[in-house]
């Protein structure tokens, strides 16, 4: 009897899966077949389209179709424009590859004209180009267009671009006179020419936001970069910013700070040593807490200046 019932028990599972919607079992043997070995195709990726961005037209000449250009080994970068996903970006490449799809007059302008000029600025997003007014070409994805009398043109590596004082001349009616003066301290730095009133050879952005900060709440400039040496002439450190009537240096403290800790702390302290005021500020304290870097460095100097009030008053009375 007992072999009777046992023969009448179905396999394990077989309930389960019988009870299962007429979708759910179809998807059920799909998966059973992909596990077996029913696995699709790899996706032909030409080598000679993995060393750079590629045009539709080039792709179609390595046996690709569009719809291919939609598979997950590919990225679409601009309009008819496309690279391997697997390729590093490199704002070089895709600059060439840009200039084989523009018209022979297009110029390359605005950010990516400046980071042809070597400055430290994002040229591809977007690419920026101007054309003379009568162009055709129009603004796409990854592409502005702007029309005008194209100027001075000057060419970097074979890339037309506008001259350094043209592309200067357009990037200060676009930005923030803080952020102008902060390419305009780079160009100072690289040589590239003197563009702002204020420009001095700022080591970073964040220096140049730090003296502009200072500058608009109504303190004097602060020289910049400067050598600092103690009583014997020994060079101590070179300051960020430093006001020499008050001996007082400020400091910005960037993301590598922490990596020079030790570095930083001995130089501070050969700086006390030798009679200077150190205030160090970080990104946060310029962008969340402007007031408190203005007051300590108002209070700083204006400590100097009592203190030598009454140093006179003493001497005098003396």
């Amino acid at each position: 009897m007992l072999l009777a019932q046992s023969a009448l028990i179905p396999p394990r599972g077989s309930v389960r899966f019988a009870q299962r919607a007429p979708l759910q079992a179809g998807l059920a043997r799909l998966w059973s077949c992909a596990t077996l070995g029913g696995v699709a195709p790899r996706p032909r990726i030409p080598p000679e389209l993995k060393r750079r961005p590629f045009s539709l037209e080039e792709a179609r000449a390595a046996g690709l179709t569009r719809r291919a250009l939609q598979g997950r080994s590919w990225r679409r970068i601009g309009r008819a424009l496309y690279a391997w996903r697997k390729l590093e970006e490199d704002p070089w490449r895709l600059l060439v590859a840009w200039r084989q799809l523009l018209p022979p007059d297009a110029v390359f302008a605005g950010f990516t004209a400046a980071w042809l000029h070597r400055l430290d600025v994002d040229p591809c997003h977007p690419i920026e180009i101007v054309v003379s007014p009568g162009s055709g070409v129009r603004s796409r994805s990854g592409l502005i267009v702007r029309r005008s009398r194209l100027g001075e043109v000057v060419s970097v590596r074979g890339l037309r671009a506008t001259s350094v004082q043209r592309t200067f001349h357009d990037l200060r009616r676009r930005l923030p006179p803080v952020e102008f003066l902060v390419l305009a301290d780079a160009a100072l730095r690289l040589h590239l020419g003197v563009f702002d009133d204020l420009a001095e050879p700022a080591e970073s952005p964040m220096e140049t936001r730090l003296r502009w900060l200072l500058i608009q709440a109504g303190l004097q400039d602060p020289e910049v970069q400067k050598d600092l040496h103690d009583s014997k002439g020994r060079f101590v450190g070179r300051a960020d910013l430093y006001y020499p009537e008050a001996r007082l240096v400020i400091e910005y403290d960037g993301v590598n700070h922490r990596d020079r800790l030790v570095e930083d702390n001995r130089r501070q302290n050969l700086l006390i040593t030798a009679g200077f005021q150190v205030l160090r500020f970080t990104a946060a304290d310029i962008h969340q807490r402007p007031g408190a870097v203005e007051g300590q460095v108002r209070r700083a100097l204006t400590r100097v200046r009592v203190s030598g009030t009454a140093l006179l008053a003493a001497g005098s009375s003396g």
